[in-house]
């Protein structure tokens, strides 16, 4: 792949900053731009939103290539949810496929909630990480209607509580919501939501529940690969 920085005057080390910073955290694009000038770099928060959407999908790609490739995934028990996003006074669905461990497999958008939607979202998330043992919903019909198209009603859990995974992980994207002042158009929603979903994974450690040196190790591993993005 030739070099995605050839045409730009600032160095890659202040784009992947630039795009990890904005993506990453609950930050408006004017706030990037004053955060990046305390450092000493001017530039303009439509700067800004030109490299993330050139380079922040191009980030969450290699993201989630490494991780096919390595299988750092599981297929143990899948969490499957829908969350509602408003856009332009109209209603869309989020749906989002999550594992036992809280990292967000697959995201996609639609207008509908439906039988159609449902089906599309769930082969699409298999067709990647393959059959899961287990796959948690809600009391949704359209969830059960899609698995039963595809054969494995016999895997579906749909109990109270069970499916707490899915709607804590919808927390950090609802904090990201806020800050972007809602989303203009679908596009924008899929492409945000994917790109938010595989930086978040790649620098979300647990850091409640792991030691300080075992969190400082992953910590440094996710910055060491991130700075490789592009190289």
């Amino acid at each position: 792949m030739k070099n995605p920085f050839r045409c730009f005057n600032s160095s890659p080390e202040v784009i992947r900053l630039a795009v990890m910073m904005y993506i990453r955290y609950p930050l408006s694009l004017r706030q990037v731009e004053d955060l990046l000038f305390e450092r000493g770099i001017d530039i303009c928060h439509e700067t800004v939103r030109f490299w993330w959407n050139r380079f922040g999908p191009m980030f969450a790609a290699e993201i989630r290539k490494r991780r096919v490739q390595q299988h750092s995934y599981s297929n143990w028990r899948w969490h499957l949810d829908e969350v509602f996003v408003r856009i332009n006074c109209e209603t869309h669905y989020l749906w989002r496929a999550v594992d036992h461990e809280g990292e967000v497999l697959e995201v996609f958008a639609t207008k509908r909630r439906d039988r159609r939607a449902a089906l599309k979202f769930i082969k699409r998330a298999m067709k990647r990480y393959g059959q899961p043992k287990v796959i948690v919903t809600d009391r949704l019909r359209p969830c059960r209607a899609a698995m039963k198209i595809i054969g494995n009603t016999t895997v579906q859990a749909c109990r109270r509580w069970l499916n707490n995974r899915a709607e804590n992980s919808h927390q950090p994207f609802r904090r990201r919501e806020g800050a972007m002042s809602k989303f203009r158009d679908v596009k924008t929603l899929q492409q945000f939501a994917a790109a938010h979903a595989s930086i978040h994974n790649r620098f979300n450690h647990d850091r409640h529940s792991n030691r300080r040196d075992v969190f400082k190790q992953n910590r440094s591993a996710a910055l060491a690969e991130w700075r490789q993005f592009a190289a």
